[in-house]
């Protein structure tokens, strides 16, 4: 079984990806494990953030293994390929403590703030497909002073203290197979942000990028069908246990991302050229 062959505590963050579901874990951890296996990509570390009371048991499982954790690729013919990725070097639970979040977001060697958080977790009305201010959890988080709850707070937080402190914006890449991931993702994080300071969602608009990406096919659940026999393959060849099944590619432009991105095109993602809802001032 592969094992990363490469030294963990020479890696730092430089992407902080929201959502650390199967998906993340079986197509953009995978696609930098690859590129750090290759000896690149030293400075596109993983950290990765739950913030549903559900990812405690993504916290508690990652924190045992270290980050670690073991994708096995089902191959068309029946072939079981299980390796162990390294690319996520921590896992940081929201609820646990948010200003470990916050400030990694906010680091300046943090580039990219990533998201899977599925269709849902835009939090668009469904009738008028607008930003919904009456959510709950968005309403908390709109009050003064208070402590962010959700991925919208999460980010416009880190956002305004990169501004405040002269610090370049990172990028927000949608990895969510919605048409115009990026279009909708900017759209409902600056409703969030008018609704709490508009001069910051100016900043937002205009000095963010926003690119779009395309997610070829999505990674299915693991069902005990498929966990069974990857087990097997895993005890005649390693200890960790088989989380995951399918691994496919995210494409980004480069121009996309002002503080650069990893070259997943590389390592057999395939690249294409997305629109960005960055302005240009």
């Amino acid at each position: 079984m592969a094992v990363p062959t490469y030294d963990r505590s020479s890696v730092q963050v430089g992407i902080v990806h929201l959502g650390v579901g199967a998906f993340h874990r079986s197509h953009q951890a995978m696609y930098v494990d690859r590129l750090l296996q290759a000896g690149g990509a030293r400075e596109w570390g993983i950290a990765g953030v739950g913030l549903m009371p559900n990812d405690v048991r993504m916290r508690d499982a990652l924190d045992a293994q270290d980050g670690l954790y073991t994708l096995v690729v089902k191959h068309p013919d029946g072939r079981l390929e299980p390796r162990v990725i390294g690319s996520l070097l921590r896992y940081l639970f929201a609820a646990d403590d948010p200003e470990a979040v916050l400030e990694p977001m906010a680091a300046p060697t943090t580039r990219i703030v990533s998201l899977t958080v599925t269709e849902g977790g835009y939090n668009i009305h469904p009738q008028t497909g607008e930003f919904d201010l009456r959510n709950p959890a968005v309403q908390a988080d709109l009050a003064d002073g208070a402590v962010p709850t959700t991925s919208f707070a999460f980010v416009v937080e880190a956002a305004r203290r990169r501004r405040e402190r002269g610090i370049e914006p990172f990028t927000v890449m949608s990895c969510d197979n919605i048409p115009g991931n990026g279009d909708v993702a900017r759209r409902m994080f600056t409703a969030f942000a008018e609704a709490k300071d508009p001069a910051l969602a100016e900043h937002l608009r205009t000095d963010v990028a926003w690119p779009n990406s395309m997610v070829d096919r999505i990674t299915p659940v693991t069902s005990d069908h498929d966990r069974e026999p990857a087990q097997r393959a895993l005890r005649r060849r390693g200890r960790l246990a088989g989380r995951l099944r399918a691994v496919h590619p995210v494409g980004a432009g480069r121009r996309a991302f002002p503080l650069g991105r990893p070259r997943f095109e590389d390592v057999g993602a395939q690249a294409w050229c997305p629109t960005s809802s960055r302005t240009s001032s």
